[in-house]
């Protein structure tokens, strides 16, 4: 009587270890995409509350902040938004009159998104050119920033 071996052959074990191989190369670099992203939203949200900020600031007064407020501290003093404990803001800073929101990134990734810019364009012209009186919120990247990792909405 012959027995039949149990076990795998050497070219399975292969095939099963290239598959995984193949399988690490493309999970890996989408893995650190989302991370990436995941540590921008603490960022977008900060950006969307000095957002709200002079949203609040353009209905009261019908008209955006004069000055420009080139650091947190003046965010917070004119707009009562505080930034102090957000560690990915290297900086933020608010144009006058345009009121364009502009986030320095920071302590996320180094070789990426670390010291690029996001920027928040306020527009009076909705969906369709629409002008209703609200502001509508348009992300943008500045110069530097990669394309993947600017808010779409």
């Amino acid at each position: 009587m012959l027995r039949r071996k149990k076990g795998f052959t050497l070219i399975e074990l292969l095939i099963v270890i290239a598959i995984i191989g193949i399988l690490a190369a493309i999970a890996i670099p989408m893995y650190r995409t989302q991370t990436i992203k995941a540590k921008l939203t603490e960022v977008t949200n900060a950006m969307s509350n000095v957002a709200s900020a002079i949203s609040a600031y353009y209905q009261e007064n019908s008209a955006m902040p004069p000055n420009n407020l080139g650091n947190q501290a003046a965010v917070q003093s004119t707009l009562g938004v505080s930034l102090g404990m957000l560690n990915r803001v290297g900086n933020m800073s608010v144009a006058g009159v345009t009121g364009i929101i502009t986030a320095t990134v920071s302590n996320i990734d180094v070789n990426t998104v670390d010291n690029n810019d996001l920027v928040l364009i306020p527009t009076t012209q909705g969906p369709g050119g629409t002008v209703d009186g609200s502001i509508y919120w348009i992300w943008s990247g500045g110069a530097t920033m990669p394309p993947a990792f600017v808010p779409k909405r």
